[in-house]
């Protein structure tokens, strides 16, 4: 076989699998997301309301681990409340928006006490019901 033949046998894999790959991304359409769009004031800018934004943030600030997460930075919770009114509502928009996703719950070990409580409990309670007895030595 001639070199000419030997270079066009090993480009047929190359163009066989870009020929292959074009059909697949032809054939299967991707996927589309849609939202609604925000709403805008007069001025362009979008419609927030800031009161709301404001107290979500002062709520995120009360949690105890945000706040050592502060004093970490070396930023106390006063100075972040003093900053608070100088930010834009975009700002505080975005800042409202991720403490959002921040977890809820309780700051405080009570409340994992009480639910190991109650699981333990629970399950004295089902050991009784089988006619198990507890023996602790």
């Amino acid at each position: 076989m001639d070199s000419l033949s030997i270079r066009r046998f090993k480009r047929a894999p190359v163009a066989l699998a870009l020929a292959l790959w074009l059909i697949g991304l032809l054939t299967f359409p991707s996927l589309a997301a849609a939202a609604l769009a925000p709403s805008q004031t007069s001025q362009g800018a979008p419609a927030t309301d800031r009161q709301a934004d404001l107290q979500t943030v002062r709520q995120t600030l009360e949690n105890k681990l945000v706040a050592q997460k502060l004093k970490d930075y070396g930023v106390s919770a006063s100075e972040v409340e003093a900053r608070l009114p100088r930010m834009s509502d975009a700002d505080v928009h975005q800042i409202a928006l991720l403490s959002k996703k921040l977890p809820q719950g309780s700051d405080d070990a009570v409340g994992t006490i009480i639910v190991i409580l109650i699981i333990v409990i629970l399950v004295i309670v089902v050991i009784k019901l089988m006619n198990r007895e507890i023996i602790v030595r």
